[in-house]
């Protein structure tokens, strides 16, 4: 398996984005080409896929890095794994490889949600060292049906 960040949105890329996304989220609008071009090449954003050795695209995530006052920091996105291919090791070399990249950005932490219903990707977090934050997160929908 190899895991890189895209570059180009490629016919391959949408088909994959198009197979991953409604096994994360079922409300979710599907990404037009522009809208996956627009997280693809955005500063602020670096878009990881991870490739299996047959070629398929079998996980997806983003990773946002953003400098504020305190410091630059890097957010984790729509960690997605193909439902076929979780507990091979996917979802960890997507977040390893995200920290890496977390890291050569200057990041100060990288942080993620995950929903307690997640079990198997909150104890791989777990593993690799995030801890679980004392915070309250708050949300305001601006789209009724958003997850």
């Amino acid at each position: 398996m190899k895991v890189e960040i895209a570059t180009t949105v490629t016919p391959q890329l949408m088909s994959a984005v198009e197979r991953l996304v409604p096994q994360l989220s079922r409300s979710s609008p599907p990404l037009t080409v522009a809208e996956l071009e627009e997280i693809v090449t955005s500063p602020a954003t670096d878009f990881f896929v991870a490739t299996a050795d047959d070629g398929t695209l079998v996980g997806v995530a983003t990773l946002v890095t953003f400098r504020i006052p305190t410091g630059v920091r890097a957010w984790v996105e729509d960690v997605i794994v193909d439902s076929e291919t979780r507990g091979t090791g996917v979802g960890r070399a997507i977040t390893e490889a995200m920290i890496e990249r977390s890291r050569e950005m200057g990041a100060v932490t990288v942080d993620l949600t995950s929903r307690p219903s997640r079990e198997a990707a909150n104890r791989l977090y777990q593993r690799i060292g995030f801890v679980q934050r004392d915070t309250n997160v708050y949300r305001y929908t601006l789209r009724p049906n958003a997850d």
